[in-house]
């Protein structure tokens, strides 16, 4: 370079330098797409072990697998997050747990996109083909552990607050379900209004004491056909089935009314007045369409419950669509996310109103 005149070496020397600081930026930088689709870092806790890496949709729709005690196998969280999350570090937000119905998996929320939020973060844990949000009576059938109800109330919840940046109140806390998921949507704000300030259920099997949702129950434990399920995002419109056989009283023990041998059926029964006088307080909501074999028998659950509520001075917002075309030219009345989805479309600005109402 000495044989260069000294205005050209300065200008190789300044083009070399600019050169060497991009390579060094290069080579020290996360490559471009890391930070906008790794969601959130999680710490193992509350009984639940992180299996694997997360199974990531986009930069605020993630899934997480875990192992815990309570259960047999590996389970899925899916979790939606509010476009803002990242953006804001110091916000912190409500939640709302979604229950899926029967033979269904954390993946059917997507069939209702009002589910994903810029209001709230979502969570979706799996319950199971056929767990009904409860803690089975019976442990040593072939599906082995099963406390759903532990899973989601002791563990889930909590480890969600521990990881995520929550208003971890009552008041900013919601559990809404769907069919099977509208059964343990209702339970569980009876069972732990501490945790929960909102509930909805939709087209749920609310009320334990008819006899035909109680053959439901059994026959979802059988893996008979016909029972009620949840319609996949498959979009076939077919229940997909209930896994594994059990004994008819696995659940919640012998169905049948006799010498008090259906007591578990009753104390958990979420129509039962003594378990609805629970909800003194919360904000609940009830939609179900009528037409069908199935939500012919939601719509009598769901009348019966709010009856029963309002002689018990709790307030109630009742949607019955009947044939959906209140609701919306998708819904048909009956059992279906061409149903649930705009009835989700319709509760979701709603309770995030309340959310911001509370503070």
């Amino acid at each position: 370079m000495t044989s260069l005149p000294p205005s050209w070496r300065r200008r190789v020397k300044a083009t070399v330098a600019a050169a060497a600081m991009a390579v060094t930026a290069l080579l020290t930088a996360a490559p471009a797409h890391a930070d906008d689709t790794a969601p959130p870092p999680f710490t193992d806790g509350f009984g639940l072990t992180r299996i694997g890496a997360p199974e990531v949709h986009s930069s605020t729709d993630f899934t997480l697998t875990v192992a815990t005690a309570q259960l047999s196998g590996t389970h899925r969280i899916r979790v939606l997050l509010p476009r803002g999350y990242a953006e804001d570090p110091g916000r912190r937000w409500p939640v709302a747990y979604f229950l899926h119905g029967g033979a269904g998996t954390v993946d059917d929320a997507a069939a209702a996109p009002a589910l994903h939020s810029d209001s709230m973060i979502t969570v979706v844990p799996d319950g199971g083909l056929k767990g009904w949000y409860a803690d089975w009576l019976m442990q040593n059938t072939a599906l082995g552990a099963a406390n759903w109800q532990t899973f989601h109330t002791r563990q889930v919840v909590p480890f969600i607050d521990a990881n995520l940046r929550t208003l971890a109140d009552r008041s900013h806390r919601a559990v809404v379900g769907l069919s099977m998921g509208g059964y343990g949507a209702l339970h569980y704000a009876e069972l732990r209004p501490d945790l929960f300030g909102h509930v909805a259920s939709l087209s749920g099997g609310i009320d334990l004491g008819m006899a035909e949702i109680r053959g439901t129950v059994v026959a979802t434990e059988l893996n008979l056909p016909g029972a009620w399920c949840a319609v996949s995002t498959s979009g076939t419109g077919q229940c997909t089935g209930y896994g594994t056989y059990v004994d008819s009283d696995a659940i919640f023990g012998s169905p049948y009314p006799v010498f008090n041998a259906d007591h578990v059926w009753n104390e958990v029964n979420p129509a039962a007045s003594a378990n609805l006088a629970k909800l003194s307080g919360t904000a609940v909501t009830l939609y179900t369409g009528d037409q069908g074999p199935i939500d012919h028998f939601t719509a009598i659950a769901t009348h019966t419950v709010q009856t029963r509520l309002d002689r018990l001075g709790i307030p109630t917002r009742l949607v019955d669509y009947g044939n959906g075309s209140s609701l919306s030219p998708t819904c048909n009345g009956g059992h279906n996310y061409g149903c649930w989805a705009p009835a989700l479309a319709d509760y979701v600005p709603r309770l995030a109103a309340s959310f911001t109402a509370a503070g």
